[in-house]
């Protein structure tokens, strides 16, 4: 996905089976702030020809579990909301962009927008944080 991940992000996004699986990329790494993007497949719309809200979901916790994840333990999702805003649908490229909203001590909250193509907000995605006492695993190739 990306070479210069931080050591959390790295050895967690080497073994994230899910989001390769649905073409995500990651195109910014920070602490505290990921960038990812994923092409909506055919095979992810609903009833409706329209993205299946979990995908949408799924890409915005990739960018929010990045963004969180940046030291020697793991950071865990506490809970998270998603609210739709627009539908996409097959051939659209969404890109999600998540951002520290505030840390203290093991807890974190982190506010990641969901854009359409054209820089068009589709959904709004709020997610609490908790940081571990566990190890990040060693890196694994696989």
């Amino acid at each position: 996905m990306t070479e210069a991940l931080p050591v959390g992000s790295q050895a967690m996004m080497q073994r994230d089976r899910a989001s390769a699986s649905l073409g995500m990329i990651v195109h910014r790494n920070e602490p505290g702030h990921a960038v990812v993007s994923m092409v909506v497949r055919d095979d992810m719309l609903n009833g409706f020809d329209v993205t299946h809200g979990g995908f949408i979901f799924a890409l915005a916790d990739t960018a929010f579990a990045i963004a969180c994840n940046d030291s020697h333990h793991v950071t865990l999702a506490a809970g998270a909301d998603i609210t739709f805003l627009k539908p996409t649908t097959s051939g659209q490229n969404l890109t999600a962009t998540a951002l520290l909203r505030v840390k203290s001590g093991r807890s974190g909250i982190y506010d990641v927008r969901v854009t359409v193509d054209d820089d068009v907000t589709v959904a709004e995605f709020r997610g609490h944080s908790r940081t571990t006492n566990l190890p990040v695993p060693a890196r694994n190739h696989l």
